[in-house]
């Protein structure tokens, strides 16, 4: 399946294709197709930004995410907090 494809079997609720979504998405560093996907209720989507928040360093997503009870997010920032107070 190509992306269109993809994303078309997604939006009827395929979970594959969902799957498949949140790959590309996080491989190609979309965040907002990330949201988007976190939004409609895929935790694989929320792991995924907590990642990608972590490694660029994107304090505010974090924050975010913390804050609509993703303690992974909250688990990252403290990290983040305590690797810049070294």
């Amino acid at each position: 399946m190509n992306e269109a494809e993809v994303r078309q079997a997604a939006a009827t609720g395929d979970a594959d294709a969902i799957a498949e979504l949140v790959q590309l998405a996080g491989d190609q560093g979309d965040s907002e197709l990330l949201r988007e996907l976190a939004a409609a209720g895929s935790r694989d989507a929320v792991d995924e930004l907590v990642q990608l928040a972590g490694e660029v360093g994107d304090l505010d997503e974090l924050r975010r995410l913390a804050d609509l009870g993703y303690s992974d997010a909250a688990d990252v920032l403290l990290e983040l907090d305590e690797s810049s107070a070294d």
